[in-house]
């Protein structure tokens, strides 16, 4: 799972297997290790919930889909969520939950498990 933070919009990106363990468990996390630190960030289902929410507490991001979401995603073409969550005091907080692609451009990353980029599939 790959997570872009930009001002206030947070991206999750999961590869086949991660979005497959996700709506399977309902759950699944990474954590990126400092030398006396470690920063974690979680991606949970909820059934209390009806739209995409998050929290940040103890050094871990955990984003929530809602449970109906999570059920259909794995077996869907549907790419993924995104909801903008009020924080009050006229702020907001974008969160956006999506497969990844192949990328369209060289990169030395593995990406054997990403899903099929949809931009390449009309080129051929």
């Amino acid at each position: 799972m790959k997570i872009r933070i930009k001002g206030n919009s947070i991206r999750y990106r999961l590869t086949k297997t991660e979005v497959e363990t996700f709506c399977r468990k309902g759950y699944y996390e990474e954590k990126t290790e400092f030398k006396d630190q470690c920063f974690t960030y979680k991606l949970r289902s909820r059934k209390d919930i009806f739209n995409m929410n998050a929290d940040f507490k103890s050094d871990t991001i955990t984003m929530y889909l809602p449970e109906n979401d999570k059920d259909r995603w794995a077996t869907s073409d549907l790419v993924g969520f995104k909801h903008v969550l009020p924080l009050g005091n006229g702020k907001e907080l974008l969160l956006v939950l999506e497969k990844d692609f192949v990328c369209l451009d060289e990169t030395i990353e593995d990406q054997s498990d990403n899903y099929p980029n949809p931009l390449l599939e009309k080129k051929k």
